[in-house]
């Protein structure tokens, strides 16, 4: 599970571009908090540490904890608009999450064993087919990644999200079908492709947050 980060916010009265150009000037980012059936609120948050929890990773599989005048709001990060050119975080929008609460998130795979891997020692390629799956967890039990054990894999074989152990609780959000997350080619290029594993996988499908 994710360790939770603690921000601090301002309510932001004005809304609107105009209102939003101020506060960027500022070095405020604007927000918003909505979900859970309650009304949402606008907020500002001070750019420079959003940025920096951004850019270090998991901005999206985190619980945060917002403090506004006392008042503590655990919410999960939905969204960021980013400037096109300069990568900054233009707005966010937040979702309120409470124990109930059960969210489908991106979560990358790790995977482990790679040296050791028969199926590459003996000359086979790894063909990743999804660094991140889509999964349906608790707000406040999302993984930082899941991890894929390559140690046993043959060249010639895929590797698909049945062989993961998922957490208690945790589902894939696509469960028509064992879809692939990777595989090991042949060392003679012999075995199903990375393009043909991927078309495998292109019709997809997706989940929505309950509250």
């Amino acid at each position: 599970m994710s360790d939770m980060i603690s921000i601090t916010a301002a309510m932001r009265d004005g809304v609107g571009k105009g209102s939003a150009r101020a506060n960027r000037r500022q070095g405020l980012v604007p927000a918003v908090i909505y979900g859970d059936k309650k009304a949402p609120i606008s907020i500002t948050v001070e750019s420079r540490g959003l940025e920096r929890i951004y850019h270090r990773g998991g901005f999206f599989t985190n619980i945060f904890e917002i403090e506004i005048d006392g008042k503590a709001h655990r919410v999960l990060a939905r969204d960021a608009q980013l400037h096109p050119v300069k990568d900054t975080i233009m707005h966010v929008d937040f979702l309120r999450v409470s124990a109930k609460t059960r969210v489908t998130v991106e979560v990358p795979v790790t995977f482990l064993n790679e040296a050791t891997c028969p199926g590459i020692k003996t000359g086979g390629v790894l063909n990743i087919v999804r660094r991140e799956v889509e999964l349906v967890c608790p707000a406040d039990a999302i993984p930082e990644t899941i991890e894929l054990d390559l140690g046993a894999v043959q060249a010639g074989e895929s590797v698909h999200i049945s062989a993961i152990s998922l957490p208690k609780g945790i589902t894939p959000a696509i469960t028509d079908r064992d879809f692939t997350i990777c595989s090991i080619a042949n060392p003679s290029g012999g075995g199903q492709s990375e393009t043909e594993e991927t078309a495998d996988e292109a019709a997809e499908g997706g989940g929505e947050e309950e509250s």
